[in-house]
């Protein structure tokens, strides 16, 4: 088989199969979708056996996934989720009923991901071997409905191989992976319009004209939501943050457009036991708030959000960040003058192991404020009299939390 010998061994251990998936290069993307379909068409396209719900956006595609995930949970469907990225393990990403894929059964799909692109000499990135082993894993468990939240952008995103879907949900717009989508927000508006599919609605909370146009080329019913909820599911959502009531806001939109028959105890039951770690998480016995932000959108809504729900309580932060962002902007938002300018908050950068990782000194340089290079998440004493806050990149969480933390 040439260079593809390796990815035909067959792996004996779930450590086995993590050391070959992350082995071509966690930031390897090749964008395009016949890799996907021909190795999908020859494990007999489970794709097309399942009821996909699929989200594109900028920021918080994988709250609303979470949203309704628990609500379909909650209502007696089989519900598959399959998000990006992990915190902690890779079976985060593939859930049934919001229970992780089994180490055991992740092996078995991945491999057989792998084994399949290899001996049909088919290069699959390691997104593309992911999204394999899940529709593969939901056909052969008999989801009743999949929500898929893409990867990177939507249109030539690994996710967009269905042929259609219930529906497609675009989330917030914002300017993110500009080398790949586009520099504007309307030419990543149209990478992102790419899930839409003929005659399937798309719901979406920003009126762009790319998301328009092509939801009236394919004759698909175009839904524009508000952000307004009703309080009750507001106060029910178990994800904090004022931002979330945008994304709460979709997520009741796809529900009352397809599943009319679940009444609002039924949302409320599941709004309550959304789960979806790291997003603007609060531990309670460290004094500690865990934030995945890790775009300059989603640092806004962070400072927002703490001015909100913490608003005089001191502030230490822990930031890392990847350079391939805009963390100088990133830096500007969380650090502004005008908000710290009586009070300057503890400040620490962290450079955590990563290739693409953004230097602690670098990030020094950028900041106005005084700062302090962290080595190890040790060297923090938790009180209760200061806001611990972790922020910057979901890369970086993993080497500065514990899991034992968030349970």
């Amino acid at each position: 088989m040439g260079n593809n010998t390796r990815e035909t061994l067959v792996t004996n251990s779930y450590e086995d199969t993590i050391k070959l998936l992350t082995s071509k290069g966690k930031f390897f993307i090749d964008l395009g979708l016949d890799r996907t379909r021909e190795v999908l068409s020859l494990l007999g396209n489970p794709q097309e056996k399942i009821k996909c719900i699929q989200i594109a956006g900028t920021n918080g595609k994988g709250s609303v996934a979470a949203i309704l995930s628990a609500i379909l949970t909650a209502a007696g469907f089989k519900t598959g989720l399959y998000t990006s990225p992990h915190i902690f393990d890779y079976t985060e990403r593939i859930k049934i009923d919001d229970i992780d894929i089994s180490k055991d059964d992740f092996t078995k799909y991945i491999s057989l991901a792998i084994e399949t692109a290899g001996s049909n000499e088919v290069h699959l990135t390691e997104f593309e071997i992911l999204t394999v082993a899940m529709f593969k894993y939901f056909a052969d468990n008999n989801v009743d409905i999949a929500i898929l939240e893409t990867g990177l952008g939507g249109r030539l995103d690994a996710t967009n191989v269905v042929s259609k879907n219930m529906c497609s949900i675009i989330t917030h717009i914002d300017l993110d992976h500009t080398e790949r989508l586009g520099d504007t927000k309307d030419k990543i508006a149209y990478e992102k319009a790419g899930i839409i599919k003929p005659e399937c609605p798309v719901i979406t909370s920003e009126g762009y004209e790319a998301i328009k146009n092509r939801a009236d080329e394919l004759n698909s019913m175009f839904v524009l939501t508000t952000p307004y909820v009703e309080p009750a599911f507001f106060k029910s959502l178990s994800l904090k943050g004022l931002h979330q009531q945008e994304n709460l806001a979709l997520a009741i939109a796809a529900i009352r457009l397809l599943f009319k028959n679940i009444d609002d105890n039924t949302i409320i039951k599941g709004l309550m036991r959304v789960h979806h770690l790291c997003r603007f998480q609060y531990i309670k016995e460290k004094n500690l708030l865990i934030d995945g932000s890790h775009n300059p959108n989603g640092i806004k809504a962070l400072a927002e959000n703490l001015d909100i729900y913490f608003p005089d309580m001191k502030r230490r932060f822990i930031f890392g960040c990847l350079k391939t962002k805009d963390f100088r902007k990133m830096v500007d938002i969380l650090f502004n003058f005008d908000r710290y300018e009586d009070n300057p908050p503890e400040i620490y950068f962290y450079q955590f192991d990563n290739e693409h990782a953004c230097s602690a000194e670098t990030l020094q340089d950028t900041c106005i404020y005084f700062s302090k290079k962290l080595n190890t998440i040790d060297e923090i004493e938790f009180s209760d009299d200061v806001l611990t806050v972790v922020c910057g990149s979901f890369y970086m969480l993993p080497h500065i939390i514990k899991k034992e933390w968030l349970n």
